[in-house]
This record gives C-alpha cells, sequence and structure tokens, in this order.
C-alpha cells in the first residue's frame, strides 16, 4: 500500500489530535475554585491557575490545587 503525502500528513494530525487531547483531559481537574457556596473541595474543572483565577474574578471565591493533586507523589 502506498500511502500519499496528503495521507500521511491527515493521519499525523489525526494521531496529534488524539493524544493531546487526552493530555489536556487528564490536566482539566488541576485546580479548583473554593468558596462558601463551592463545597469541598470547590469546583474543580480548571486545568491553570489563570482559568481559574479568572472565575474566581470579581467574587469571593479563590483558587487552590486540587486535593488530589496536592497529595500525589511528584516526579
Amino acid at each position: 500500500m502506498h500511502l500519499t503525502v496528503p495521507v500521511l500528513a491527515s493521519l499525523t494530525m489525526l494521531v496529534v489530535l488524539v493524544f493531546s487531547g487526552s493530555a489536556e483531559a487528564a490536566a482539566a481537574d488541576r485546580y479548583c475554585l473554593r468558596g462558601r457556596h463551592a463545597g469541598f473541595p470547590g469546583n474543580c474543572q480548571f486545568a491553570t491557575r489563570a482559568q481559574c483565577t479568572a472565575a474566581a474574578s470579581g467574587t469571593s471565591a479563590y483558587c487552590g490545587i486540587n486535593p488530589r493533586y496536592a497529595a500525589s507523589p511528584r516526579r
């Protein structure tokens, strides 16, 4: 089977998208939005601290690392 350059490029992009999406999903809950109305551990749907602080802006909420990551061993 002989693959052309456009087919190879498309397959490469597909592989990159599949693996980058799974890595992003794995870290999507690293930061939690916390506050009086959020409960414990809070709303943990943020991949970056910047995303979390943007959501907390203008409210009495604050951001912290997800306890699941804080307690995990460092690599």
